[in-house]
C-alpha cells in the first residue's frame, strides 16, 4: 500500500499535534484491519466479483466511534448544561441509512436543499435536531422549515426580508439565525474556503456598513437569536477556522451589549474539520479542535451560548472504501496500467483535480486478501472514455493483475454517494459492515446497485418519441 499526500490536509494534520489521549494511530490500525477483513468477506460472499465489479463499503463500527468522539470532545469543553446540537452535513453522505445510524448516535442533520431535508425526514431526524442552510432557499423551502420548526440560518438581507414576511403571517417556533462571513481568508483549496473576501456565503462582515447592518437587523427582530459562520473545510488550517469563530463570537457579544439583552443565545460554528488523506491515522481529532477553540475563544464555552456544529467529511471519510475489480492490465510508455471499474463516476474530484484530492489506493488479490509482492510504479485507471480518468497516477503498488481489486480509501464522504453519470455508468451498490459476533463480518445493504433499466428511465426512456413529435416550420 502506498500513501499520497494532500498538502493542505497533511499540514492541518501535522502542525501542533497533541497526542496524549488521542488514539489516532491505534484506531487507524484497527480500521485498516476491519477494512481488510470486509474486502475479503465481500469477495467470498459475491458482493464483489465479475458480475459486481465495483462496490462501496461502510465501516459501521468506525462511524459509531467518530460520532462518540465528536460528542465527547465538545462535552469536555462546554459548561455543564450547555445545549449542544451536532448536526451532520447531509451533503457529505446523503444516504438515509447513514442518517438513521447517526441519529441513533445522537447526531442531527444539517440540510441545504429540499432533497437533503427529505432524506433527513425519511431517516427520522426530528425537526428540532435539523438545521437548514443554503444560499438559495425558495419561499416554499422557508415556509416548510418554519412550519416544521426547523432551525434556519438566513444567508443575506433579501432572505431575511422573506423571513420577516413569513414570521408576520405565521409566527414559528423555529430558531432563526443569520449567517455571516468573517472574511478571515482562504486555505489551500480555494473552492472550499468560505470565509474569503468575496465568498458567496453570508453577510460579509468587513464590507462597509455590514457590521452595523447586522447589529440593527438583530435589534429590530427579537426572534433573530443565532449567528452562524463556516470558514471552510478541507485545506483550511485549524487556526484559521478558530479565527473565524472568534470573529463571530465577538460579534455576538457586541450585539447583546449594544441592544442591552442576551438576544443572541446560540452560535453555529459550522463544520469543516479537515481529514488526513495521507494515512490511516485520524488527524486532527475532534478533541484537539475543541481544545484549540477553548483556548482561542474561551467565551464560547462559558455557558452564555448554546452551540451547533455541522461536521460532515470528518465523520464519514475514514469509514468508507470504494473497491473495484481490475478488468485488464496493459503497458503504455513502459508504465503498467490497471484498468478498473472505479473512476470519474465515483471519484469526480480526484479525477478532475488530482493535486488537491489524491486518494490512497490499496491493492487486494483475486480472493480479497491484501496483495503481496514487490511494488511497481503503475497507473490505476477508471472505465470512462477519456484519458484523464485515473484514480492514481505513477503509484507504487504490488503489481495489479486482471481479477485483482483496487480499493480507494477514505471515500466515505463525497465519493460513492455522489455519482457522476459519465458514460451512463451505473451507481455502485453500497454495503455497511460490522463484526458478526462470531469472528466474521456481517453486511447490510445500504443502497442497491443501479440497474440498466433505471439508467434508461432516468434518461427519458418513457419519452423516446418526445422530440420527434415536434415539427419545425415547413415540415409535415
Amino acid at each position: 500500500m502506498a500513501d499520497t499526500r494532500n498538502d493542505g490536509a497533511a499540514r492541518d494534520g501535522a502542525d501542533g499535534a497533541t497526542r496524549g489521549d488521542e488514539r489516532g494511530d491505534e484506531q487507524g490500525d484497527e480500521r485498516a484491519a476491519r477494512r481488510d477483513e470486509a474486502v475479503r468477506a465481500a469477495v467470498e460472499r459475491g458482493l464483489l466479483g465479475p458480475a459486481t465489479p465495483i462496490v462501496g463499503l461502510l465501516d459501521v463500527t468506525g462511524i459509531r466511534e467518530s460520532a462518540a468522539e465528536l460528542r465527547a470532545a465538545f462535552d469536555a469543553v462546554v459548561a455543564p448544561g450547555t445545549p449542544v446540537l451536532h448536526a451532520f452535513a447531509v451533503k457529505a453522505t446523503p444516504l438515509v441509512p447513514v442518517l438513521r445510524l447517526l441519529r441513533e448516535e445522537g447526531i442531527g442533520a444539517e440540510v441545504a436543499s429540499p432533497g437533503e431535508l427529505a432524506l433527513a425526514r425519511a431517516a427520522g431526524v426530528p425537526p428540532e435536531r435539523t438545521v437548514l442552510d443554503s444560499p438559495a432557499k425558495t419561499p416554499a423551502e422557508l415556509r416548510q422549515a418554519l412550519a416544521l420548526g426547523i432551525a434556519v440560518n438566513a444567508d443575506n438581507p433579501q432572505e431575511l426580508a422573506r423571513l420577516d414576511a413569513l414570521m408576520a403571517s405565521a409566527p414559528s417556533r423555529s430558531p432563526l439565525g443569520l449567517r455571516v462571513n468573517p472574511q478571515v481568508g482562504a486555505g489551500s483549496i480555494e473552492a472550499l474556503s468560505t470565509a474569503t473576501a468575496t465568498s458567496k456565503f453570508g453577510v460579509a462582515l468587513r464590507d462597509e456598513g455590514a457590521r452595523e447592518w447586522v447589529v440593527r437587523a438583530c435589534a429590530d427582530r427579537p426572534w433573530l437569536t443565532r449567528l452562524h459562520a463556516h470558514t471552510g473545510s478541507q485545506g483550511v488550517p485549524l487556526p484559521l477556522m478558530a479565527r473565524g469563530i472568534a470573529e463571530v463570537h465577538a460579534l455576538a457579544e457586541e450585539i447583546n451589549r449594544r441592544i442591552g439583552r442576551p438576544q443572541i443565545d446560540t452560535i453555529d460554528i459550522g463544520g469543516g474539520l479537515p481529514v488526513n488523506f495521507a494515512s490511516d491515522e485520524t488527524s486532527p481529532t475532534y478533541a484537539r479542535y475543541a481544545r484549540l477553540l477553548r483556548e482561542a475563544v474561551p467565551g464560547l464555552f462559558a455557558g452564555r451560548y448554546g452551540l451547533v456544529t455541522e461536521f460532515g467529511r470528518s465523520l464519514l471519510a475514514k469509514h468508507g472504501t470504494v473497491v473495484a475489480r481490475v478488468e485488464y492490465t496493459k503497458s503504455a510508455g513502459g508504465r503498467p496500467v490497471a484498468v478498473t471499474h472505479a473512476g470519474v463516476q465515483v471519484a469526480t474530484r480526484t479525477v478532475y483535480a488530482p493535486a488537491a484530492w489524491p486518494l490512497r489506493i490499496a491493492a487486494y488479490d483475486a480472493v480479497g486478501r491484501p496483495k503481496q509482492g514487490p511494488q511497481a510504479v503503475q497507473d490505476v485507471a477508471g472505465p470512462a472514455c477519456f484519458a484523464g480518468d485515473l484514480l492514481a497516477e505513477a503509484r507504487a503498488l504490488p503489481l495489479l493483475e486482471p481479477g485483482d481489486y483496487a480499493a480507494a480509501l477514505d471515500t466515505g464522504a463525497y465519493y460513492f454517494a455522489h455519482h457522476y453519470a459519465y458514460n451512463s455508468l451505473a451507481r455502485p451498490g453500497i454495503h455497511g459492515f460490522a463484526p458478526d459476533g462470531a469472528g466474521g463480518v456481517a453486511f447490510a445493504t445500504v443502497r442497491e446497485p443501479q440497474t440498466l433499466e433505471e439508467i434508461v428511465a432516468e434518461s427519458g426512456g418513457a419519452r423516446a418519441n418526445a422530440l420527434t413529435t415536434l415539427r419545425g416550420p415547413g415540415r409535415p
